[in-house]
């Protein structure tokens, strides 16, 4: 009996660490479908982004332009106040054009978590400095109130990186790995925001949530949610798209 139980104890520690790493790369899996969510190696998107406060609503149009994960550009097109504001990041840079002075303004890393036109999306959130599967690491994880029909999975930043969030939480589809929502908590465990995707839908021959909202917790009254109107993806892109000269143009 002993015997036997030396030998089913052995065949655990051979087999756990494996079980072990299909969780984690399950986990990284699906923060890598999150971070390809909108993007592929590149893409177009027309967007409506709605800012909501206890005292003022504004909605803007956008054009985003993306390739890979490490060139963005962000146009606004509506309304006429905000007509030509851009924003492009190449690699670990980003800059912001004012077309009412003419001026392009280097954003420095200590403003990525800034927001980005007074909405509840930050600088990063909305050119991805730091990408899901870069900068966590993961694990599948589970909830209370877990539901069947979701996986949920625990992201936490690598040691070195300044990214303010404790850890992330994603709830995904098992069935086609869509996202449900995501939750930020601070390093204290406390949560402080939430992203719900809703509204699936095949755009440009990709199912996705077309709507996305953000809630910050600690801001009540307050949220900002962005629409896809219509997108493309693995298109070829202008070659001067994301240059310092075309961040200047015009829509």
């Amino acid at each position: 009996m002993f015997k036997r139980i030396q030998i089913a104890g052995f065949l655990l520690l051979l087999i756990f660490p494996a079980l072990l790493a299909g969780q984690t790369s399950r986990a990284g899996d699906i923060a890598r479908r999150m971070d390809e969510l909108y993007r592929a190696d590149s893409s177009r998107a027309l967007v409506e982004m709605e800012i909501v406060t206890p005292h003022w609503s504004r909605t803007l149009k956008m054009e985003t332009w993306s390739e890979g994960m490490d060139k963005t550009l962000i146009r606004i097109l509506e309304p006429k106040k905000e007509e030509g504001m851009a924003t492009l990041r190449i690699g670990n840079e980003m800059w912001n054009y004012l077309p009412n002075t003419n001026k392009v303004m280097k954003i420095p890393p200590s403003m990525m978590m800034g927001s980005w036109m007074g909405s509840d999306f930050t600088n990063d959130d909305l050119v991805k400095e730091f990408s899901f599967i870069e900068s966590y690491t993961f694990e599948m994880t589970s909830i209370e109130d877990s539901a069947s029909e979701l996986l949920y999975v625990k992201c936490v930043p690598k040691e070195g990186l300044p990214i303010v969030w404790g850890h992330v939480i994603i709830a995904v589809r098992e069935s086609d790995k869509i996202p449900v929502w995501q939750r930020f908590y601070n390093e204290k465990g406390s949560l402080m925001r939430e992203i719900t995707y809703t509204d699936i839908k095949t755009i440009g021959g990709r199912t996705i949530p077309a709507t996305m909202e953000l809630v910050p917790l600690n801001k009540e009254g307050q949220k900002t949610s962005v629409r896809f109107l219509e997108a493309s993806f693995n298109i070829s892109p202008p070659s001067d798209t994301f240059t310092l000269r075309n961040l200047r143009k015009g829509p």
